[in-house]
C-alpha cells in the first residue's frame, strides 16, 4: 500500500492548530475523570499527519495526545510484540489492508455504538469502514485516506496538441495519449511511468483497472488469487506494450517506489497513475496537473482506497478519552481544514472541496475499494511477495500468460499460509 508523504502532515499542522479550538463534532462519550495522556502509535509514513492532529487536539482539550512513530518496516513487529505482552498504546494506527488481521486477533475494541452516535456516520470513507468491520461490528475508523488516480501534465498535453481537459476514458485512450506525447514532444519526455519493481505501487494503480471492468484480483474471502483472469491480463498487456514501445520511461522497469513521485515531479511524464496525496506535492514543483479516475482497458473507472485506519486498543484503560480524540479527528472543521490545506482526499464524503480536482478525488473515493485478505502483506506488499514476481513476469518476462498463471497459484498459496 502506498505511504502518505511526510510533507503532507507538516503542511496540515499549522492550519489545524489555528482552527481546532471549539470546532467540529466531538464524541458524546463522557471524558475520563481528570486530564489524561492518550498514547498513540503510528508508522513513520503517517507520523506528520498524526502529530498535526494531536497538536490541534492538545491546543483545545485538557486531555493530551502523545504520538510515537516507528519505521514502516518495523511497525508490524512492534505491534505484535506489544500485543503479546498486553502492552499496546491507547490507540494505534495501521495500513488499512492490515485491518482485518488486527481485528481477527482482537487487538482493537468494538466502537460500533460510539461511531453510530456520530451525526455524520454515513458520510465517513466507506471502504475504510468496510475494511475495519467484521460480523457487523466496527473496530477502527479512517485516519488517512489516499486513493489512486490519474495525473495528467497539462503543459505536456498542450505541447503535444492534446486537450488537457479530456482525460482518457479507457486504458486504450491512455496509451494513445501517452504515445502522442512521446512522439510529439520527444527528448527526455515520456508518455507514462509506473512502478515496475514495486508490488505496492502496481496493486494500487493496476488493480482499479481490473475492477473498472468488473474483474477481480482475488475472491471476497481473500484466499484465492484470480490475477490470471482476462481483465488483469489486459491491463498488463497495455503497460507491457507501452514499455516495449519506449512510451513508458525506461526507469519504470526498476522503479521500486522510492523515486516514483520524483519522476512525475521532474515534469517529463505525460500521464500516469499515482496516489492522490501527490497533488499538492506536484504543485509545489510547479507541475500543473489534471486529475481523473483510473479507467479499465475499455472503460469504466475505479480506485484503490488506501491509507490508514486507527482504533482503540483492547488493552487501554482510557477507552472514552481515546475515542474522544478519534471523534475529533473526523469532525467537520478538522476534515475541512485537511482538505483545503493539503489538497488531499479526506475521510468524509460530505464536505465539498473548493478545488475541483480534490472534489473529483472525493467523488472517486466514495466509490472505491479496499481489498480484503488476512495475509495481504506477505502476499502482495512484501519485497519477497509472489505478487512482485508475478507482475515482473507479466510486464517484462518472456511468457506473460504463464507468469500470471503460475503467479496466481503462488499468491493463493501465500494467502492460505498458516
Amino acid at each position: 500500500m502506498m505511504n502518505m508523504p511526510r510533507r503532507l502532515g507538516a503542511l496540515l499542522c499549522a492550519a489545524l492548530v489555528v482552527t481546532a479550538c471549539g470546532s467540529g463534532t466531538e464524541s458524546e462519550t463522557p471524558a475520563a475523570p481528570g486530564p489524561v495522556t492518550i498514547k498513540v502509535w503510528t508508522r513513520a509514513a503517517t507520523e506528520s499527519h498524526t502529530k498535526a492532529l494531536a497538536d490541534a487536539y492538545n491546543a483545545s482539550h485538557d486531555n493530551k495526545v502523545e504520538v510515537t512513530a516507528y519505521p514502516n518496516e518495523e511497525y508490524p513487529a512492534k505491534i505484535a510484540t506489544a500485543a503479546g505482552a498486553k502492552n499496546l498504546p491507547d490507540l494505534f494506527a495501521s495500513d488499512v489492508v492490515f485491518a482485518p488481521n488486527y481485528v481477527s486477533q482482537g487487538l482493537w475494541l468494538d466502537v460500533t455504538d460510539k461511531f453510530g452516535a456520530l451525526p455524520f456516520k454515513d458520510k465517513v470513507a466507506p471502504a475504510h469502514i468496510t475494511a475495519a468491520t467484521v460480523d457487523g461490528k466496527l473496530y477502527a475508523v479512517p485516519h488517512t485516506v489516499d486513493i489512486s488516480v490519474l495525473f495528467m501534465n497539462k503543459g505536456l498535453y498542450q505541447k503535444a496538441g492534446l486537450d488537457p481537459a479530456k482525460a482518457p476514458a479507457s486504458l486504450k485512450e491512455l496509451a494513445e495519449q501517452a504515445t502522442t506525447i512521446r512522439e510529439k514532444v520527444g527528448g527526455d519526455t515520456y508518455g507514462t511511468y509506473f512502478g515496475g519493481n514495486c508490488g505496492g505501487c502496481t496493486l494500487f494503480t493496476f488493480w482499479p483497472s481490473v475492477w473498472a471492468e468488473g474483474g477481480e484480483v482475488m475472491n471476497a474471502e481473500g484466499t484465492q488469487s484470480t490475477v490470471d483472469g482476462p481483465q488483469m491480463a489486459g491491463v498488463f498487456d497495455v503497460y507491457r506494450k507501452l514499455f516495449e514501445d519506449g512510451v513508458a520511461a525506461p526507469g519504470s522497469k526498476e522503479e521500486n517506489g522510492t523515486t516514483w513521485l520524483g519522476a512525475l515531479q521532474a515534469g517529463t511524464i505525460g500521464v500516469a497513475p499515482g496516489p492522490s496525496a501527490w497533488l499538492g506535492l506536484l504543485e509545489e514543483k510547479g507541475i500543473d496537473v489534471g486529475v481523473a479516475p483510473i479507467p479499465g482497458v475499455n472503460g469504466g473507472a475505479s480506485t484503490f482506497v488506501g491509507g490508514d485506519v486507527i482504533g482503540v486498543s483492547a488493552t487501554t484503560q482510557q477507552a472514552d478519552a481515546a475515542w474522544d480524540f478519534l471523534a475529533f479527528t473526523l469532525s467537520d472543521t478538522v476534515q475541512a481544514d485537511l482538505q483545503a490545506k493539503s489538497k488531499s482526499t479526506v475521510a468524509r464524503t460530505d464536505l465539498p472541496a473548493t478545488d475541483p480536482r480534490v472534489q473529483t478525488m472525493n467523488d472517486i473515493m466514495a466509490k472505491g475499494r479496499t481489498p480484503y485478505a488476512l495475509k495481504f502483506n506477505e502476499s502482495y506488499n512484501d519485497s519477497q511477495s509472489p505478487w512482485l514476481k508475478t507482475l515482473r513476469d507479466a510486464l517484462f518476462g518472456a511468457d506473460p500468460a504463464a507468469g500470471l498463471k503460475s503467479g496466481a497459484a503462488a499468491i493463493t498459496a501465500s494467502l492460505n499460509q498458516q
